[in-house]
């Protein structure tokens, strides 16, 4: 099975008056203390499809950074004090006007990330979920009243913000991963400075504006953009006004962050890298487990932490469901994310396409066969093809790292017992798929696995009112779901004597 190695449909790469418009439409400086604030240097937002400058933002400092810090702890003792409703209303009014702002978002979402139109479409309402989910949170904070045993002491116990938050967003998802963030950070009472990914800054100012019009206040909620993350980031950490870190990211960039955080035993949250199992049994739906992990592979070109990385599939019926998948691949238009039906738009930059490259290739090296894909395009962007590769030792790079590409591989198992432990030998524990008929199969299954999340004959697991988080070296804390403002409150006890 082969597939053109061209991009299709790009004979004109300069923005229409629409895609102009949503790029204009976006404030390009830093948003400090309820102001948009210009520096003297700048950061070029580049679109992966076709490699040309959309615009340029402010590009932040150290100094920049530590402004921010300053007007988020100024304003935090107000912001605590705000009765919970106010904020709840406030957060719910940001998801009105995400939605109703539903298709400038996603086209600007689009063109600096490089994901399909009616893909953006779906964030930014995944996005808009986490202010609605968080809003209803708001004014549900919980906290207890109890008799001491020995009867002569009452026991009160509250729950405060834990204070100014500093907020670390990834490239893949800019919106919701914003949203997921700042949604329980507002509704614990936190105020909060935000630092989007390089590659992806525009849909985090482009929340931040909607932020002001929905109406949270100066300082509350303030935005840096950098080409040096490292710089400026590294001050805030240290400075004792900080008092919690969200970060979602690599495993390396987290470890090196913990240990920064350590200085000043910050609260921290740490959703990192994934290194999924995808798991069909032969009483599979075939069917519907090719739907699923067409879903789990190809969710954002395959650049998810949460992406099928390991495809185990019982040797009696891999190869029907390898020829499943490889078709259903091979159907995928591919393009620029703002052409219409394209399903599998450009990576993010050069060095995902020379990694997607190097990884299959040593594959191939290993052994492993191919039934579609498998060689980087010819032409402009950043674009690799979706690829089937089968019968991928487990000694290849790829069952080691994040492949975040459109890359499916595949490898035979036997047994229950043998996928399971080959499923757990990893550091990472992020999410895992298993797919079968079978009731008690699949709860065992489930059970066993060393991941923070799994989907039971489900391709896609994420979901605002559900705990979003892993294990071992994936990652630390909850995002979502009815843990997920825990992240952004402290646990305060009273002892009253009687």
């Amino acid at each position: 099975m082969t597939q053109s190695q061209t991009i299709p449909n790009r004979t004109d790469e300069s923005l229409n008056p629409a895609e102009r418009a949503a790029i204009d439409s976006v404030p390009t400086g830093l948003y400090i203390g309820g102001e948009w604030r210009e520096t003297a240097a700048t950061l070029p937002v580049v679109d992966p499809a076709t490699g040309r400058t959309l615009c340029s933002v402010s590009d932040a400092g150290p100094d920049d950074g530590l402004a921010a810090l300053e007007a988020a702890a100024n304003a935090q003792a107000d912001w605590a004090r705000t009765p919970p409703r106010e904020r709840s209303e406030i957060l719910m009014r940001a998801h009105r006007m995400l939605l109703d702002d539903a298709d400038r978002l996603a086209l600007i979402a689009t063109l600096e990330m490089g994901k399909p139109l009616a893909e953006a479409r779906g964030e930014v309402t995944y996005a808009a979920e986490f202010f609605r989910w968080f809003a209803e949170e708001a004014v549900r904070l919980d906290g207890g009243y109890m008799t001491a045993p020995a009867g002569n002491a009452r026991f009160l116990v509250a729950r405060q913000p834990v204070g100014p938050s500093l907020l670390i967003t990834p490239w893949n998802f800019p919106m919701a991963m914003a949203t997921r963030k700042i949604g329980p950070a507002l509704a614990a009472g936190c105020t909060c400075v935000v630092k989007p990914a390089e590659q992806t800054p525009l849909c985090t100012l482009a929340i931040a504006d909607i932020l002001r019009q929905a109406g949270v206040p100066a300082g509350v909620v303030n935005v840096v953009t950098t080409s040096d993350p490292g710089a400026l980031m590294t001050p805030m950490i240290l400075d004792e006004r900080s008092r919690k870190l969200s970060f979602t990211g690599s495993t390396p960039v987290g470890k090196k962050l913990l240990e920064q955080c350590a200085q000043t035993v910050m609260r921290t949250s740490m959703e990192l890298g994934g290194n999924a199992p995808f798991i069909v049994f032969d009483d599979a739906d075939l069917d519907a487990a090719v739907e699923g992990a067409l879903a789990a592979k190809m969710r954002n070109i395959g650049q998810a932490c949460t992406a099928a990385n390991r495809i185990f599939v019982q040797r009696g019926v891999i190869d029907d469901f390898a020829q499943r998948l490889a078709a259903r691949m091979a159907a995928l238009p591919l393009g620029r994310g703002t052409e219409p039906d394209v399903v599998v738009g450009p990576l993010i930059d050069d060095a995902a396409v020379a990694k997607v490259t190097e990884l299959v290739a040593d594959a191939r090296s290993r052994g492993a066969r191919v039934l579609l894909g498998g060689e980087p395009l010819d032409g402009p962007g950043n674009f690799y093809p979706a690829t089937v590769l089968v019968d991928v030792p487990d000694d290849a790079q790829m069952c080691h790292t994040e492949i975040f590409g459109p890359v499916a591989s595949l490898t035979p198992f036997d047994t229950e017992e043998e996928v399971v432990t080959r499923a757990n030998d990893t550091p990472f524990g992020l999410v895992g798929y298993v797919y079968t008929e079978g009731l008690r199969r699949g709860l065992r299954v489930c059970e066993a696995l060393e991941s923070g999340m799994v989907g039971l004959n489900q391709g896609v697991v994420s979901n605002p009112a559900a705990p979003f988080g892993g294990i071992k070296e994936s990652g630390l804390g909850r995002e979502g779901g009815l843990t997920g403002i825990d992240e952004f409150l402290e646990t305060k006890y009273i002892g009253v004597q009687l």
